[in-house]
């Protein structure tokens, strides 16, 4: 008999017949014998509809205060599936966090799991029940509420599971599984039947949207077997493991990224001297912008062209920053671009093969893709390009790593 925490996010719980589904899913799991925790989100809309009601009353709403509203979608679907459960006639009770007492730091909004106390589920898992517990939420060491921000239900469920040394947990999307890239942008993806946790980490960095980061660190960090499954269709998903094993049909490539949400920027003509990058990123950093991928160039004339990428959405702010910084530093200029995007290649393999990087300018150069910025890791490499020729670039690789499905299986 296995332990599995199912995870069940909001389109996946999004209306009362969904949340059937979802319960009919769970009864055929405990019949095998299984014991089942499962985690659920709130109903698709249902947080992004209480954090408008809070901006109707303030702009920005008291933080600790937002926590005790938006918690309240994940404690109405919990009581409903639980509901949904009994009436099919398996054993069930709902949680709240607190309940639980997932323990977690006091950061309102984004706040992180400290320790979780399983005793109480073990309890009724025991006892044969389903135990259904809030994603997204948490309580602090004064008893206040805390809500885990962006993909907190995955990471919810993942830390679950790691608690409980559960034997898997199932992350239940709308989605069959991790595919070697978009299925939208080539039609001959493949979804994976396997992938370490170092390739699905760089993958979400990636832009991939399947899995949230911090839920994929966390399963990392504590051994936790991962799989991915369609909430509605059947199939085996794809499993996110530690396992890095060897085998003869093993690609090199595992799965191509890309990203549109890129711009980029660039500062000319800065004294080339100690400390310059500093004083460039410095102030960027302080205005609470990420930096990407930076390349610096030194001209004959002892100045240095200084070029770095930002998400799209702080471009503006970021342009701003830079600007001051130039006159400031007697910069010769400050240029932009939002019309690029990043496309990367991920595998394990590439730590066993060399080469791997010119393969993937050749099949670039091939379509007469111009290359701006490249950036590497041990098994991953990214390049910035024009934005429209990001579709080109994507099946052009995905075609020269070997990754498209036969003839009839990328259907």
């Amino acid at each position: 008999m296995a332990l599995i925490v199912q995870k069940f996010g909001g389109t996946s719980v999004g209306s009362v017949e969904r949340i059937e589904q979802v319960a009919e899913k769970v009864r055929k799991f405990r019949e095998k014998g299984d014991d089942i925790v499962v985690v659920v989100s709130a109903m698709s809309g249902e947080t992004n509809r209480l954090i408008d009601l809070a901006r109707q009353i303030s702009e920005q709403p008291v933080a600790r205060e937002l926590d005790v509203m938006v918690s309240t979608g994940e404690q109405v679907t919990i009581a409903l599936l639980a509901m949904a459960l009994i009436k099919r006639g398996v054993p069930a009770v709902s949680y709240t966090g607190n309940q639980v007492r997932i323990l977690t730091d006091s950061a309102f909004t984004k706040a992180r799991i400290l320790h979780i106390d399983a005793q109480k589920i073990q309890g009724d898992l025991k006892a044969g029940r389903v135990v259904v517990v809030a994603g997204f939420q948490g309580v602090d060491e004064q008893g206040n509420i805390t809500t885990l921000g962006r993909g907190g239900s995955d990471t919810t469920g993942v830390a679950l599971a790691a608690a409980l040394k559960a034997d898997e947990c199932q992350i239940y999307t709308d989605v069959d599984g991790v595919y070697t890239t978009d299925p939208r942008v080539v039609a001959k993806a493949q979804r994976l039947d396997k992938i370490t946790f170092e390739e699905m980490l760089e993958m979400a960095s990636l832009g991939s949207k399947v899995l949230q980061i911090r839920a994929v660190e966390f399963a990392g960090k504590y051994s936790v077997p991962l799989r991915v499954l369609h909430s509605f269709q059947e199939g085996p998903g794809t499993l996110i493991t530690l396992d890095e094993e060897e085998s003869m049909e093993q690609p090199i490539i595992s799965g191509i990224a890309f990203n549109r949400d890129e711009a980029k920027l660039t500062i000319r003509g800065v004294p080339d001297t100690p400390g310059v990058a500093f004083k460039i990123l410095g102030p960027i950093s302080a205005a609470n912008v990420e930096v990407d991928m930076i390349v610096q160039n030194v001209a004959h004339d002892n100045t240095t062209d200084f070029t770095f990428t930002v998400h799209r959405n702080d471009y503006n702010n970021a342009l701003s920053v830079l600007q001051g910084i130039a006159s400031e530093m007697g910069a010769r200029e400050v240029i932009g671009d939002t019309n690029i995007a990043k496309v990367s290649i991920v595998g394990v393999g590439m730590r066993s093969h060399a080469g791997v990087a010119s393969r993937m300018f050749e099949a670039l150069a091939k379509e007469n893709i111009n290359i701006q910025m490249i950036s590497t890791s041990e098994i991953k490499v990214s390049v910035v390009i024009e934005e429209k020729y990001l579709e080109l670039a994507v099946r052009a690789l995905h075609t020269a790593f070997e990754l498209d499905a036969p003839a009839g299986k990328g259907e």
